[in-house]
């Protein structure tokens, strides 16, 4: 199966409650790289490379977030995937 790739931009509470973390840890679980990073207007940014069926299980994830985030929406924009990434990080 060959890999996807997704940019996802997730809004609500989702800065300083370990969001990127969680993140990092979800995709570990379901075998996606990338990476997610803050965005100064208050959302997180994650790039997602991997089986179709795997990201799409990974934003199911990123959707409801750690235990105190409040997630209201996730956009969601289709890339190529790029192949420049060998695990997930968290980006400063």
């Amino acid at each position: 199966m060959p890999p996807i790739a997704r940019k996802f931009f997730i809004g609500g509470e989702v800065q300083g409650v370990g969001y990127r973390f969680f993140a990092q840890r979800a995709a570990a679980r379901h075998q996606v790289v990338g990476y997610v990073k803050n965005l100064d207007d208050g959302r997180v940014e994650v790039v997602a490379e991997g089986p179709a069926q795997h990201v799409e299980e990974f934003k199911h994830e990123l959707a409801t977030g750690p235990r105190f985030s409040s997630v209201d929406h996730i956009e969601e924009i289709n890339l190529d995937p790029s192949g420049l990434y060998s695990a997930f990080r968290i980006e400063h």
